[in-house]
């Protein structure tokens, strides 16, 4: 980590706060910088299983990163069964995405045993911190632009009306108790999602669970149905979801709603770090009994969201999020907490990520890198996450849960490997043309 932290200059930047909250934080160098309390060690006892595994880096998760130091960690975890090791990486989402999380991680790992050699740099000198005033400065200048933005922001907004106005009549509509229906057709926009017993308030403790399956197993029900292999997680999803439901007596009569995010880095931000996504919203068919039915509304569903999103100005949601200050974010978050909104009416239920791996065996330090399975993070109101990211012919789930909302999501994981043998078998049953 030592010799490649130059490659990736964001790890020993801190996040330095302006004062009183008037415009967004800056990333700064950490003159403090200690790799030790970065990189740190733990052993599992005896026998070194993987639930002992599951269950350390649960509690590893939930530990809040200390802001005033750079925002990651790193734990090589030993003691594991059949001579394994495991690393634990834990950035802040501030610091980067999905994407950007990727690329880090095409620079800490190497393409054979031996590693490859390292260019040489200089030694680390943290430029200065800017003075509280320069930054007290710099907001009044923002804050004078405001207008500009709000003008260019309104815009944005207008162009996007014809996608935005049918989803926030429908989340109003819900909201006053004015919208009807069974759940069972696909709408134009995905509207108010149920309620599910992991949309509620969430605590400080994590559960988490791993799976993997054969991509070529996808990459079947894939191209017997015409659709993609992002398609199929969907429908294991809704799968897995509707049984784990079912098992809770909580299966809502109208569909789910998955936050799916998207990548809007371009080429110019191919190889920088930082956070550059946006999301759509997409109907995850849990109300359907008929899996290959739950396949063909799943990628119905995604092309809508698909085609909602690009309709969307680009550029608009990161300007959006970006234009209020800090400040007054926070305050309204505490409002939005404090009153339960999202409990009542959650804008979606749960997040479903897939983001893209290497297709070639890659090393750590010599060592070959066995699985990978991502992690991503919870908020109030969605307890619950599921990420996929492939690696050398395999599909890598991670599951993230509220302890307490999902205590079980050792269920749902199996859950979601037992719709895909569903989906498998059909394709397998199905008569041979000719």
């Amino acid at each position: 980590m030592s010799e490649r932290l130059p490659l990736v200059p964001v790890l020993r930047r801190r996040l330095l706060q302006v004062p009183f909250g008037l415009d967004q934080p800056y990333w700064v160098d950490d003159a403090d910088f200690d790799i030790e309390y970065h990189v740190r060690e733990l052993a599992l006892p005896a026998p070194g299983s993987d639930a002992q595994l599951r269950e350390q880096i649960s509690r590893l998760h939930a530990r809040p990163l200390d802001r005033r130091r750079p925002l990651w960690e790193v734990y090589l975890i030993t003691g594991l069964a059949e001579g394994r090791i495991a690393v634990y990486t834990k950035l802040h989402h501030a610091t980067v995405d999905g994407v950007s999380g990727a690329e880090l991680l095409t620079i800490l790992l190497d393409l054979s045993p031996e590693g490859r050699e390292l260019p040489a740099f200089e030694q680390f000198s943290p430029v200065g911190t800017p003075h509280p005033l320069v930054l007290a400065v710099r907001a009044v200048l923002q804050i004078a632009r405001r207008p500009v933005e709000m003008v260019r922001i309104a815009n944005g907004v207008v162009q996007a009306l014809p996608t935005l106005a049918p989803m926030m009549g429908s989340f109003v509509g819900e909201v006053l108790g004015m919208n009807r229906g069974d759940g069972g057709v696909i709408e134009n926009s995905p509207g108010p999602a149920p309620a599910t017993p992991f949309n509620a308030a969430i605590t400080a403790h994590r559960r988490i669970a791993f799976r993997s399956v054969d991509l070529d197993t996808v990459k079947t029900v894939k191209q017997a149905h015409g659709i993609s292999v992002n398609d199929v997680v969907m429908a294991m999803a809704a799968g897995g979801l509707r049984r784990w439901l079912l098992d809770h007596d909580a299966l809502p009569d109208a569909p789910l709603v998955a936050m799916v995010p998207v990548s809007v880095r371009d080429e110019s931000g191919a190889g920088t770090m930082g956070n550059k996504i946006s999301a759509m919203l997409a109907r995850l068919p849990t109300n359907l009994v008929d899996p290959k039915e739950r396949l063909r509304v799943a990628h119905e569903a995604t092309r809508l969201a698909k085609a909602q999103h690009a309709a969307i100005p680009k550029g608009l949601v990161e300007s959006v999020t970006e234009f209020a200050p800090p400040a007054f974010v926070a305050r309204a978050a505490r409002v939005v907490f404090a009153t339960r909104v999202l409990h009542r009416v959650p804008p979606f239920n749960l997040t479903i990520s897939n983001v893209p791996g290497p297709n070639i065996p890659v090393y750590m330090g010599g060592a070959r890198l066995l699985a990978q399975y991502p992690l991503s993070v919870v908020a109030d109101g969605q307890g619950l996450n599921i990420t996929v990211m492939g690696y050398l012919g395999q599909l890598h789930f991670g599951l993230l849960a509220c302890r307490e909302l999902v205590p079980d999501i050792e269920k749902l994981a199996n859950y979601l490997v037992e719709e895909l043998a569903i989906l498998a078998k059909e394709v397998a049953h199905r008569p041979t043309e000719g």
